[in-house]
């Protein structure tokens, strides 16, 4: 294996705790803002370091910066969904935990 297929496996395989971590706190956290927050955060690293891994495997340019953009949109979906979650949530009277 060449350097580049190292590293982009190593940045694959980096990339899955975060999306399990995500996964798992939208689970186990109490509440719907504590949810969001790890759902988001987990999630948005977690694909940032697989398109990174995936898009240093590729070897195309071109590849890379399409999965690159995937990554930006799914940056920018996720922070308008969990801000308008977030938002109806409040309006709906739910309080933060621990509040």
């Amino acid at each position: 294996m060449t350097l580049t297929e190292w590293l982009g496996t190593a940045l694959v395989i980096a990339g899955v705790p975060f999306l399990l971590s995500g996964t798992l706190g939208l689970l186990r956290f109490p509440d719907v803002y504590t949810r969001l927050h790890a759902l988001a955060k987990g999630d948005n690293v977690g694909l940032g370091l697989i398109c990174v891994g995936l898009g240093i495997q590729s070897g195309s340019v071109t590849v890379a910066l399409k999965l690159l953009l995937i990554w930006v949109l799914m940056l920018i979906a996720s922070a308008t969904g969990a801000g308008l979650i977030a938002r109806t949530a409040l309006a709906r009277g739910l309080k933060p935990w621990g509040l």
